[in-house]
């Protein structure tokens, strides 16, 4: 879906090429959570209701390419829901191997993104007036929110998840 966008004039605080660095170290992180936990429990484990963590996984990875490539292009794919029923891995080793796929993809598309694509105002995934740069602060927050649930379940397992700063 093609928006309208507005460019919003400020200075970047901080370069391309660090976000990227600091997106995928969070990205290695979740990466290491997942590895954490015990096959059974990754897409079956709940507490309160919660989805599981492969649930949450798959929402972060549902999120990303179309992400990138909506930061990259300015053609947001309109989503209504992710709904990841049918592209869900049934095991771990699926599940990393698609995470890793994404950050391939991301690594490829990030390049095409100018800096002044951040600036610009658009409708994210067709519902999400924000600045770009906006979109992705929300894209690495709704990571680390997910993950930190992630480390929930790991600990009430009686699993050390990774150290956080260890990005």
């Amino acid at each position: 879906m093609k928006t309208q966008s507005v460019t919003v004039e400020q200075s970047l605080f901080i370069s391309t090429e660090a976000m990227l660095k600091h997106w995928q170290g969070h990205r290695n992180l979740t990466r290491r959570v997942i590895e954490a936990f015990p096959e059974e429990k990754l897409f079956s484990y709940s507490i309160g209701g919660m989805r599981s963590f492969a649930d949450l996984a798959m929402e972060m990875i549902d999120i990303a390419v179309p992400g990138v490539e909506g930061l990259a292009t300015g053609n947001w794919e309109k989503v209504e829901e992710f709904d990841h029923s049918k592209s869900m891995p049934k095991t771990k080793e699926g599940l990393l191997e698609l995470w890793d796929k994404v950050t391939q993809i991301i690594d490829e598309t990030w390049p095409k993104i100018t800096s002044d694509r951040f600036q610009k105002v658009e409708i994210a995934f067709g519902q999400y007036e924000n600045t770009n740069y906006n979109t992705l602060l929300y894209f690495v927050d709704n990571e680390i929110h997910h993950r930190a649930q992630g480390y929930v379940y790991l600990r009430s397992l009686g699993i050390e998840p990774p150290f956080f700063w260890e990005r």
